[in-house]
């Protein structure tokens, strides 16, 4: 599914016309559908209700005229107040002309006075003011309206973008509707997904407004969202005439005195999501504990000081290396020189692919030169901070941008980036783009970031491109994470029960059948 910017979404409805054919009356039209389909979705039924239509000037005021008409024809009483005036042209004047002769109360809003007794008094309130045509801040009338149905409102449904959001950044212009349902047209727009509008959209339903694929297609949208389909498609098919050999052998090089939990959730992991063969490298003085923890990951104890990896251990790693499809490097680590030393070694020297997270991402960050010299595919797994220590950009900076610097750097580091977060971003080396939505606030806890890495480096070395890799692991890992979240409540979400949810989201994903 692509996520398009508010100027690529005007491009794809003129291409619907001018190329598809499809005038561009028949896509408000289709679109006023959509939303009281959407309507009939959240309640039993409609007939007798009382629904508020608040409509702006544009477009998005045409689509609510148009859903003003379906809904009066549905026995619903309804009243549209206008927000920007009584000027309209185009198709919103056509939709504006028909229901003025139709039995719809229709009110020019002056002032606000009585508008707060208008919106208890009304079942549903609609969003049709600015759509996503706004520009500036909300001032005036409109800032009042706002303010009033987020007050008063009991279901607010916002057509294509909850009125006062930039579609683009998802910055608040000043201020927003608060919206109980958002019906989206066509795709998702970028601002809907981005912090702090995507907690202003409530349920979220794209519509299909019969705008052909090709059309969508054709206009090179960078930004995908990814979704069941995506990761199902791209999940590779296990043969029956198959060995443990042909799904992945994957290195983990991870640990430290007091981090050994790191090691163990990433590689425990990485089994857990289909690795076939999984071999932790771990501080010799950590073995033993390792061994006792961990059944089916084989550990394999190197030089140490104090608990701390030795550069010491760098042949018998560049041994392992040799032998390996994909390596992890970074959970728990710890940030000795050392460590640095061999995360160097291990990027000059690895021709498979390289997943740097944790203590691998500071151990770079003290380095950068050393991306230059690898000939290897790599894969960063940053959160804000890391990337700030990356890039040496403002971490407030990088939460305002994260498409942005996330693109920049996937393309002058020639990596793929994981920048994880409030609805984490993949992007590709070409700037391909992916925005995952699964997950909730319950995977702010330690160790979350290592059940992640572990998913990811098991699907690379399985052999998944690199991209498409790290948009399977993060959905997967946030449908696991909401798993644990309806299982166990959001406030007791850790790392294990997420880890634990992983076998039950890849079944839900991938829809096996119980034998």
């Amino acid at each position: 599914m692509k996520v398009c910017f508010a100027s690529e979404m005007r491009a794809v409805d003129k291409a619907a016309e001018e190329i598809g054919g499809i005038p561009s009356i028949v896509l408000m039209e289709n679109a006023a559908v959509e939303c009281v389909t959407a309507l009939y979705e959240d309640f039993d039924s409609l007939k007798g209700k009382y629904a508020a239509i608040f409509c702006g000037k544009g477009n998005n005021g045409g689509d609510g005229f148009a859903i003003a008409r379906h809904l009066y024809k549905r026995g619903v009483n309804v009243s549209v107040y206008l927000v920007c005036g009584n000027e309209f042209k185009g198709d919103a004047k056509i939709n504006f002309d028909i229901i003025s002769k139709m039995n719809i109360n229709i009110d020019v809003i002056h002032d606000t006075e009585n508008l707060h007794h208008i919106i208890r008094a009304n079942d549903i309130i609609i969003d049709a003011v600015y759509g996503t045509g706004i520009h500036g801040t909300v001032g005036g009338i409109s800032y009042d309206v706002i303010s009033e149905i987020n007050d008063n409102s009991k279901y607010t449904l916002s057509v294509d973008v909850p009125s006062g959001i930039n579609s683009d950044s998802g910055e608040i212009c000043g201020i927003c509707v608060k919206a109980d349902r958002t019906v989206t047209f066509a795709a998702y727009k970028v601002g809907m997904l981005m912090f702090p509008a995507s907690d202003f959209v409530g349920r979220v339903t794209v519509a299909d407004i019969s705008i052909p694929d090709y059309i969508i297609e054709e206009q090179n949208i960078q930004i995908n969202l990814i979704d069941k389909e995506f990761v199902r498609d791209n999940f590779p098919v296990r043969e029956n005439n198959s060995h443990k050999g042909d799904y992945g052998k994957l290195l983990v090089i991870a640990g430290s005195a007091g981090m050994t939990g790191a090691a163990y959730l990433s590689s425990q992991s990485a089994v857990t999501a289909g690795s076939g063969l999984v071999t932790l490298a771990v501080p010799s003085s950590l073995n033993p504990a390792m061994e006792a923890k961990t059944t089916e990951v084989m550990t394999c104890p190197v030089e140490d000081i104090s608990g701390h990896i030795s550069f010491g251990a760098e042949d018998r790693i560049l041994e392992l290396l040799k032998k390996s499809d994909a390596v992890l490097i970074g959970p728990g680590l710890g940030r000795s020189v050392d460590a640095v030393r061999i995360t160097e070694s291990v990027l000059s020297s690895s021709k498979v692919p390289v997943i740097i997270d944790a203590d691998g991402i500071n151990a770079v960050a003290r380095n950068m030169d050393v991306l230059r010299k690898c000939t290897c595919p790599v894969i960063f797994t940053p959160h804000t901070a890391e990337m700030s220590r990356l890039t040496g950009l403002d971490a407030d900076y990088i939460e305002e941008n994260r498409l942005v610097v996330s693109k920049e750097f996937a393309d002058e580091y020639g990596a793929t980036v994981i920048l994880k977060g409030h609805h984490t971003i993949v992007t590709a080396e070409d700037g391909t783009q992916y925005i995952n939505i699964t997950g909730n606030s319950g995977l702010a806890t330690g160790g979350s970031g290592d059940v992640l890495a572990g998913i990811l480096a098991s699907f690379v070395a399985r052999g998944i491109n690199e991209p498409v890799a790290a948009a399977m692991a993060v959905y997967i890992h946030g449908t696991a994470g909401d798993i644990a979240k309806e299982k166990y409540g959001i406030e007791s979400v850790t790392a294990t029960k997420i880890m634990r949810g992983i076998p039950y989201a890849l079944r839900q994903i991938l829809q096996v059948e119980k034998r």
